[in-house]
């Protein structure tokens, strides 16, 4: 079986936001795979998908600290068109990754203990991101 849809997440302000309840509600046919896989691929440039924390909110606020530390508004970049946060949020989206693939078993994504998937918005105001969800299994 394979099912494919695209899911959107709602607006959020920058930061690192805990995503995994928002993008699991929106997955049809996900309580009939007994056995397969979840890919995701997040349709934009300025943001991230990536598996971390889903206990303690300070590892995301500790995460966005890291990155504005380390990838700074105020660098000399060219690519400015669209704001000072644009570039920073291409570069931190190409760290982090735009897709994840996850194991799906008995109906439900199979996830440690302490992970959540997580959404980086790398702008100040990202606006509503989108998601391709491709489910297979049988």
């Amino acid at each position: 079986m394979w099912q494919q849809q695209t899911l959107t997440l709602s607006a959020k302000t920058r930061g690192f936001h805990l995503v995994t309840e928002e993008i699991v509600s929106q997955l049809t046919g996900l309580a009939d795979v007994r056995i397969g896989q979840l890919h995701l691929l997040l349709q934009h440039t300025s943001a991230s998908l990536t598996l971390n924390e889903n206990c303690d909110p300070t590892v995301r606020s500790d995460m966005e600290q890291h990155f504005l530390r380390h990838v700074p508004e105020d660098a000399p970049y060219q690519h400015d068109y669209e704001g000072a946060d644009d570039m920073p949020a291409h570069i931190k989206s190409s760290l982090l990754g735009v897709s994840l693939l996850l194991p799906v078993s008995r109906g439900r994504l199979v996830l440690g203990t302490w992970q959540g998937i997580w959404l980086g918005e790398h702008r100040v105001q990202g606006g509503a991101r989108r998601i391709i969800a491709t489910l297979q299994g049988e």
